[in-house]
């Protein structure tokens, strides 16, 4: 299924670096009468990720919460110790965006958004994507068709789009 505005996200089971360690949580719980914003990206500690992705949404993160967002989520195909450890040193964490990892590709291959790059050593990972969604169901969706950069899947474009 590929996402679109009105679509329902799938259920999946994700992981995330808790005070005792990895967590499992699941998403439908997560996203039960609430407005969330998931950003999808290839990696952590990838280059554009690292330096423009995430910090997108950190300086957003407060116009989201002034437009009553419950959460901001970076959802990548990394396991729970490198994405908390990834959280910690974007800064991520400390303005407030979860880190959840779909480490079976699960999630991401249920909302076709699953990317292969091999020449630099990037298969089973995500697309670049950004969604708004109420209740689990999605009212924005930008598909990032770019390539080193992230501005249709940034954060200034979700602000703007909700």
């Amino acid at each position: 299924m590929t996402l679109q505005v009105g679509a329902k996200l799938p259920d999946a089971k994700l992981m995330q670096m808790g005070a005792n360690g990895p967590q499992q949580v699941d998403l439908a719980a997560k996203l039960k009468g609430r407005k969330v914003v998931i950003f999808g990206l290839p990696g952590a500690y990838t280059g554009t990720c690292t330096t423009a992705h995430v910090p997108s949404f950190i300086r957003t993160k407060a116009g989201f919460d002034a437009k009553g967002v419950d959460e901001v989520i970076c959802l990548s195909v990394n396991d729970p110790f490198v994405l908390g450890a990834w959280a910690d040193s974007t800064g991520g964490a400390k303005a407030g965006i979860t880190f959840l990892g779909d480490t079976d590709t699960s999630f991401t291959k249920a909302i076709d958004m699953e990317l292969h790059l091999p020449h630099i050593g990037l298969n089973h990972r995500s697309k670049r994507y950004a969604l708004y969604a109420v209740d689990g169901v999605v009212q924005v969706m930008h598909h990032g068709e770019e390539s080193g950069q992230c501005e249709i899947s940034g954060g200034e474009a979700m602000l703007a789009a909700i």
